[in-house]
């Protein structure tokens, strides 16, 4: 990595080069560390299932050579002058969005991953109109405002994950009502986004059902995350004494399957929350909805203001993600595990200990 001050700012990450999504070594230039911004020396980056789709072009909207890597924890070894929030030696983290407009709506009101004008923290171009690349690196610059500090006692590893998976179950249930306790709630789909979903619902005091295709899932969720039912979704006989029950489901599932079976599930004014990146249309008839005024959302990550907040609440309630560590060497492997839902239930890169 770069020293902080050192005129030399190339450092190494590791890159796809095409659709094939397979990351290499890549050498390339960090910008300076201007007035507003936090140089960050990463210690960790959660692996997520949108590094996968971003990696291989899933969407059709890649560019490379792009590094992935948007659940980052670092130490900060340099913050510019006008720098207030943090100092040397501060364990931070950064997320997906690393700017925005600051001026629209959503900006003015503190939801700015809903800026149209939103830069991702990679596969996006900065406002110096160099390309962003994320956290599967040894350092990154961030602006200020995109850093949130790890709060003392919560494992920064533990924490890489949150900045994701954690907010983006956290924000929706916070912006919509749904904190309050004793609240019936689904999960559907137990990866790295329903894990944390189960046990930030849970210690909101939440009544949790788990909703998976299979059963081989039932003694993880039941006894290790403390869910408190499980239905599988292919047996109808479980769907149908289900239904009518859930005040809202996290839809944490990252690809196509049909809704109207879980739309069955939810109560009168019942939400149906979309978390997962799926490339194709949905589809639904209307009166599944309009017979019980219920909602289909779509929600996004947090913002920075719900990121800290998160944070704060999983130390509070001692929350924690599951998680395998991994090196960078192995991290194509990781993702190969992880497309094929191989992993309990967030990789985890090492990137202080792995050699770039």
């Amino acid at each position: 990595m770069a020293g902080a001050g050192s005129n030399n700012r190339d450092i190494t990450g590791w890159a796809a080069r095409d659709a094939s999504g397979v990351l290499t070594p890549y050498t390339y230039a960090l910008r300076e560390t201007g007035p507003e911004d936090v140089f960050i020396k990463v210690l960790y980056c959660g692996i997520c299932h949108t590094d996968i789709h971003q990696a291989k072009n899933h969407l059709g909207m890649s560019n490379y050579p792009m590094v992935p890597g948007h659940e980052v924890v670092g130490e900060v070894v340099e913050v510019g002058s006008k720098v207030s929030k943090f100092r040397v030696g501060d364990t931070v983290g950064a997320g997906v969005i690393v700017g925005c407009c600051r001026a629209c709506g959503p900006c003015k009101g503190n939801i700015e991953q809903y800026c149209n004008k939103r830069i991702w923290s990679y596969n996006d171009v900065y406002t110096d109109g160099k390309p962003t690349q994320g956290g599967f690196a040894s350092a990154m610059v961030v602006d200020q405002k995109f850093v949130v500090k790890i709060p003392d006692g919560l494992a920064p590893e533990q924490a890489a994950p949150l900045l994701c998976a954690g907010l983006t179950v956290y924000s929706p249930l916070k912006t919509f009502g749904l904190i309050k306790s004793g609240l019936k709630g689904g999960i559907l789909g137990l990866g790295g986004v329903g894990h944390m979903g189960v046990k930030i619902a849970k210690a909101m005091g939440h009544h949790v059902t788990v909703i998976s295709s299979s059963d081989k899932k039932r003694e993880e969720a039941m006894e290790h995350l403390g869910a408190d039912a499980y239905v599988v979704s292919s047996d109808a006989d479980q769907m149908a004494s289900a239904m009518d029950t859930l005040d809202y489901i996290i839809d944490t599932v990252p690809v196509f399957h049909p809704l109207e079976p879980y739309i069955s599930l939810l109560k009168v004014d019942g939400k149906l929350i979309m978390t997962g990146v799926i490339n194709q249309p949905m589809q639904f008839v209307t009166p599944m909805i309009m017979l019980g005024r219920k909602s289909i959302i779509g929600t996004f990550v947090g913002s920075m203001e719900e990121a800290q907040e998160m944070l704060e609440f999983c130390k509070e309630k001692g929350l924690t993600s599951m998680i395998e560590m991994v090196e960078m060497d192995y991290v194509n492997q990781a993702m190969e595990r992880l497309e094929r839902n191989d992993v309990r239930y967030r990789f985890v890169v090492d990137v202080a200990r792995s050699k770039l």
